[in-house]
């Protein structure tokens, strides 16, 4: 069994809820044989220093989430995703130790398995910025302004497509656009969505 990594120590001391259910978690990972880490503040779990999986506690449950769980056959249809945005990582959430402890042999072969899909390289096929739909409103401005179009096409692809879900979102055209308006400056300057 692999040891458990002291500078993770103190995510588990700190936990005031879910403890318990994460250190159930924990020692079923380290029982695969992981190597644990501290990456984002939270548990992480690798193989030949590639991600495999983590822990992470919500108000309403806790979770290991599995950095390629698009890729695992899911034969219990227990992964989750968490919104349609989220393309490779997969959930399974626990709301007590008992749920946990009854499916250890669960989770442990989803674990194998999620290493057998490192262990083989394969790779989730990301949706290219060109697959997701641009809201009418911002294609008309691109249109409208070429300088727009070039500053956009100059962004990184995460950024755009942080753009067009943001652009997206609004039901209503007007508050699309006016979204688009509002965003064109940010753009014009090579940043993203959230970039001060």
């Amino acid at each position: 069994m692999n040891s458990v990594n002291p500078k993770v120590d103190f995510f588990f001391n700190k936990a005031k809820k879910w403890q318990e259910e994460f250190e159930k978690l924990r020692m079923i990972i380290l029982d695969c044989g992981l190597t644990e880490e501290l990456k984002w503040g939270v548990p992480c779990y690798t193989f030949e220093k590639r991600n495999i999986v983590l822990i992470h506690g919500f108000k309403e449950y806790c979770a290991l989430l599995f950095f390629k769980g698009a890729l695992l056959d899911d034969a219990r249809g227990i992964l989750i995703q968490q919104t349609e945005n989220v393309q490779a990582a997969r959930q399974i959430r626990f709301t007590n130790v008992r749920e946990i402890v009854k499916m250890k042999p669960i989770l442990k072969a989803y674990i194998h398995e999620a290493i057998e899909v490192e262990k083989a390289g394969l790779k989730v096929n990301f949706k290219k910025t060109a697959d997701f739909k641009i809201p009418e409103e911002f294609q008309n401005k691109l249109n409208e302004i070429p300088a727009l179009k070039t500053a956009f096409d100059a962004l990184t692809p995460g950024r755009q497509k942080a753009y067009i879900f943001y652009f997206s979102q609004p039901k209503q055209s007007k508050t699309r656009e006016s979204r688009v308006e509002k965003c064109m400056q940010q753009i014009f300057n090579g940043k993203g969505l959230n970039d001060q």
